[in-house]
């Protein structure tokens, strides 16, 4: 068997190996070894120096909290403020942006449900419209019959 270099694969396809295909693998494996060692290591220092910083700078934490503290809660509302009010400039951009391509015809992406819900609502308008002359004329009606019924 190991004269026959072929192996099979899927569903009963062979393919011939070539010469060279273990050495191939193995240096793939080397490399992706090394980087991983590497990577571990680039981590372990970032660990370490996050640490050895946390334990320098702790004690001026300590002594500045009072200042820091406020200053910090400020910062944060500023900056989620300006965050928001950029989130909901992009927001009324994009609805402008929506509501210019649905009057300029170009049919955006939702249109047909907004035609949809209009096609809706006028529907019901015009129902409401029918029924309240209808209860109108039927009000009018009671009060001619009750005008024209003698008083006893």
């Amino acid at each position: 068997m190991a004269d026959q270099p072929s192996y099979t694969r899927g569903a009963g396809a062979t393919t011939e190996a070539s010469p060279g295909a273990g050495a191939q693998q193995a240096a793939k494996f080397v490399a992706a070894a090394c980087l991983g060692g590497l990577l571990l290591v680039m981590s372990g220092l970032t660990l370490t120096g996050t640490v050895v910083g946390l334990v320098v700078v702790t004690p001026l934490l300590v002594i500045f909290s009072p200042v820091l503290v406020p200053a910090g809660i400020a910062v944060f509302l500023a900056v989620s403020g300006f965050v928001f009010s950029g989130g909901l400039g992009i927001a009324a951009v994009s609805a402008l942006s929506w509501i210019y391509r649905y009057a300029t015809g170009k049919h955006p992406v939702g249109s047909d449900q907004v035609d949809q819900a209009r096609m809706r609502l006028a529907n019901k308008a015009r129902d409401v419209k029918e029924r309240a002359k209808e209860y109108g004329q039927y009000v009018q009606n009671k009060a001619q019959e009750a005008t024209q019924q003698p008083a006893s």
